[in-house]
């Protein structure tokens, strides 16, 4: 029973809204997150499918640098990939722009395609770049010097160029490549800097599973991706496209979707970071309009009325609310009921209490 009236009074059980949260702790009132299928080959129901597999989603998805058709091949196998010669095909794009995300692909390096002697950046060289700025690198890093010094052809590369890392910046944690011709897997959860009136309030993140292996957590942002120098991060649009590079270098690709996700600095009614006190307040005055107009009869002596008009208050102790709430419980005192009713009646008060909603006084005794 003391759960069940927990469930039921919610607000008088956790820690009751307050300046910077629209929401008690633990809040039946606030709502509940949608709910998201995964079908058989794991897209939630909810991503943005940018390629199926289909010679028709590459169509529609994708585009080159001038919004034209690209010319990157199709496989029947499921699969595109650039064109053989040197950035003859250019860069893809999705024609999709989008900001805060996250973001699946699967790419594969030809075995027979990889050691050449033009250089470290060579071996199946692309880039995943979320908003055209921000590169997850793509290279053959299955083989190291350690297995390779010697083969003719074989140079190896620095370590925040190879696979998995955030180019030029940030190295993979740890190094959970596929040997070449097997498909290897990219998990993104990338958030993207955030400015207001031209000052940086956050660098924004990106965080990677490689193979499903956390290879970049959480990591913020140090600059727009670049190549030898360091470029400081500046404002652009909001949304951008997703970018595959053309290093001239054959890459397949395929399994392409993303979900977008909220910035938590979007969350202005229940963050610690980021919330208006005048938004949570409209949302905690809609939320205790609601529940008073529940209530039957305000004016009535019981312990539930007291309880709910409890509830109401810890939205909005104000106005008709608070008056009612007085009301109700100096009516109640005058005639309360039985030694475990008036307990919790006042197991209810004393989250209000503890919350500085009410005074001690309050409380029956």
């Amino acid at each position: 029973m003391v759960i069940a009236a927990a469930l039921v009074f919610a607000a008088l059980y956790g820690d009751t809204p307050d300046a910077k949260h629209a929401w008690a702790v633990h809040d039946m009132n606030r709502p509940k997150p949608a709910k998201v299928e995964v079908d058989a080959k794991g897209v939630p129901s909810d991503a943005v499918v940018l390629f199926d597999g289909t010679k028709a989603s590459l169509e529609k998805n994708w585009r080159d640098e001038k919004g034209e058709p690209t010319k990157w091949s199709y496989s029947e196998d499921g699969y595109f990939y650039t064109v053989p010669d040197w950035k003859n095909g250019g860069a893809i794009f999705t024609r999709e722009e989008f900001g805060d995300c996250q973001l699946h692909l699967e790419y594969r390096h030809d075995p027979n395609n990889l050691f050449t002697d033009k250089g470290p950046q060579m071996r199946g060289n692309s880039g995943v770049f979320l908003m055209n700025n921000y590169e997850v690198q793509v290279l053959e890093s299955y083989y190291t010097s350690a297995d390779l010094d010697g083969k003719p052809g074989f140079v190896d590369n620095y370590a925040d160029g190879q696979a998995g890392s955030v180019y030029a910046e940030n190295p993979p944690m740890v190094n959970p490549a596929r040997k070449p011709g097997e498909w290897q897997v990219y998990d993104i959860v990338f958030h993207q800097p955030v400015w207001k009136d031209g000052k940086l309030v956050h660098p924004g993140s990106v965080t990677v599973f490689f193979n499903g292996v956390l290879v970049q957590d959480h990591w913020e942002m140090e600059g727009l991706t670049t190549h030898c120098r360091r470029r400081p991060l500046a404002p652009h649009a909001t949304k951008g496209p997703l970018q595959l590079q053309d290093h001239g270098c054959i890459v397949q690709f395929r399994n392409i979707w993303y979900r977008p996700i909220p910035s938590r600095w979007d969350n202005l009614t229940h963050s610690v970071m980021s919330a208006c006190p005048q938004k949570v307040m409209e949302l905690r005055r809609e939320t205790a309009a609601k529940l008073f107009a529940k209530i039957a009869d305000p004016k009535a002596a019981t312990a539930e009325n007291v309880k709910a008009l409890g509830e109401v208050i810890s939205y909005a102790n104000e106005g008709e609310y608070k008056a009612a709430f007085d009301a109700a419980l100096e009516a109640y005192r005058a005639k309360p009921g039985d030694a475990k009713e008036v307990e919790g009646v006042n197991s209810a008060l004393d989250v209000l209490v503890r919350n500085k909603v009410i005074p001690e006084s309050a409380k029956i005794k």
